[in-house]
């Protein structure tokens, strides 16, 4: 079985090579799918793809028409994937349903950390040789703060763990609770997490129509003053006006954002000396009270091996059985 695997880095290519149990033919491609590359696809029966690979309608065609059989996607989220094209033309599609919590837990406490603390702000200033310390420095203290999490499924209720291991108090809100979670936090009213949180964090699902924009004028405007929002979960969660304007009239006092409705324009690209998104560039306008990642929530070792692993686990299926537990 010839596999290509597009989007893998360098320092990833030994996990898919050490990882591959099965003994598929791979041919690892370190750019994204694009107009350029797809043309590799010949000759392959199956390709996994990243969130930001498109498979959509046209591109589905050339895949067709190239003889892929098989359509894994190392990710969760699978809106790159034209499934209702994909099921036109019998694609067999299969994603990760989840992979390791800790992730995108750790770089939410990483980046709350930063924010409360000021670290970037402070290292920066370090390098240059300056080791004064102004007001902007000050700060409290993880533990005398209320985080509140919205959505408390695996990587939600990790964030809740680290936190609460930090000393925080843990309150939340998801739709439906869940009981595990109990011991380590406490379940409120929408309403009440906004207003009484010190620091917000998304971890719940992005549903069109129903939550788009989540992070919006309402919300800034009934948290407290000086809140901390941390998104790692979807871009098209946060109004990214909205905050803007929180950040202009300090009601928010730090922000963080992993993901970014748009962020295929720009992540994974060198864009040092190109023109971005205006709103992107007003938002770095105020670092270090704005942080960004370019979507890194799940670029550890752990939760590499968790998606390699279960996508050759997903083909494995497909070509033993002709249906798979993970599919699309």
């Amino acid at each position: 079985m010839k596999l290509i695997c597009f989007g893998v880095r360098k320092i990833e290519k030994e996990f898919f090579i050490n990882l591959n149990k099965f003994g598929y033919e791979l041919t690892l491609v370190e750019e994204l799918l694009n107009d350029n590359n797809i043309h590799l696809i010949k000759d392959h029966k199956a390709i996994m793809l990243r969130a930001n690979c498109p498979a959509n309608k046209v591109n589905l065609k050339i895949f067709k028409e190239y003889g892929i059989e098989y359509i894994l996607t190392r990710t969760v989220g699978y809106d790159h994937i034209d499934l209702k094209a994909a099921k036109e033309m019998s694609f067999k599609v299969a994603r990760v349903p989840t992979y390791s919590p800790n992730a995108i837990a750790e770089l939410v406490v990483t980046l709350a950390m930063n924010l409360i603390r000021k670290g970037a702000y402070v290292v920066n200033r370090t390098k240059n040789k300056n080791f004064t310390v102004n007001e902007f420095m000050f700060s409290r203290e993880i533990r005398n703060l209320t985080i509140g999490i919205i959505g408390t499924g695996k990587i939600g209720l990790t964030t809740a763990k680290l936190f609460k291991g930090l000393g925080s108090n843990v309150i939340a809100y998801d739709i439906f609770e869940n009981k595990d979670a109990k011991d380590i936090l406490k379940y409120v009213t929408m309403d009440e997490l906004i207003k009484t949180s010190d620091i917000i964090s998304l971890h719940c699902p992005y549903i069109k129509g129903v939550n788009d924009n989540l992070i919006s004028d309402d919300l800034i405007n009934n948290a407290k003053e000086n809140i901390v929002i941390i998104n790692t979960a979807r871009g098209e969660l946060q109004d990214i006006e909205a905050i803007i304007r929180g950040l202009e009239n300090n009601k928010i006092g730090g922000y963080a954002t992993d993901v970014f409705s748009n962020e295929k324009d720009f992540f994974f690209k060198d864009m040092s000396e190109k023109n971005i998104d205006k709103n992107i560039e007003k938002l770095l306008d105020f670092y270090p009270k704005v942080l960004i990642t370019p979507h890194i929530g799940s670029y550890t070792d752990e939760a590499l091996t968790n998606m390699i692993e279960t996508s050759y686990n997903n083909l494995e299926e497909f070509l033993k059985t002709g249906v798979c537990e993970n599919q699309l």
